[in-house]
């Protein structure tokens, strides 16, 4: 059974949880998006909660959307303005989910916070597991929800 956790991470909340899950066996692929976002905090909030607001894709770099070997797919990503930042909706877009035998998300706000987002998988993927943390990078007793997939 092969095990993969896909995930984007802009401040290093989604790394914190990668090197846990690369522990627990999983092949790790993140996302990289090609457009950068400002370094200030302030325009980061802005712009990202903007484009995450309106669903917008971004445009990834080399992204390997082949996830058919895998057996349980596992999609990390940060909350911004309660949905998915533009990273993951082209995630979403560009990768068939449908044949993971077992998938969840697993969400690292900054507020802890997450209903739209949560809404929103269930919804599409009602089978999902999801967890959802608290920035795991700065709160590291938050890392013990890997267990629950």
């Amino acid at each position: 059974m092969k095990k993969i956790f896909i995930y984007y991470s802009l401040t290093g909340n989604g790394d914190h949880v990668a090197k846990f899950m690369e522990a627990r066996g999983y092949e790790i692929r993140k996302v990289i998006e090609k457009k950068k976002m400002p370094k200030s905090f302030f325009f980061r909030v802005l712009i990202g909660g903007y484009r995450a607001g309106r669903k917008k894709k971004g445009k990834l770099i080399n992204y390997d959307n082949n996830i058919k070997d895998y057996s349980e797919v596992v999609i990390g990503s940060p909350v911004w303005n309660g949905r998915f930042p533009p990273a993951i909706n082209s995630v979403l877009d560009q990768t068939d989910l449908s044949s993971a035998k077992k998938l969840a998300f697993f969400f690292y706000s900054g507020s802890g916070e997450t209903p739209k987002v949560v809404k929103e998988v269930v919804k599409e993927f009602p089978h999902a597991r999801i967890i959802v943390t608290k920035e795991p990078k700065n709160n590291p007793s938050e890392t013990h929800v890997i267990n629950k997939l």
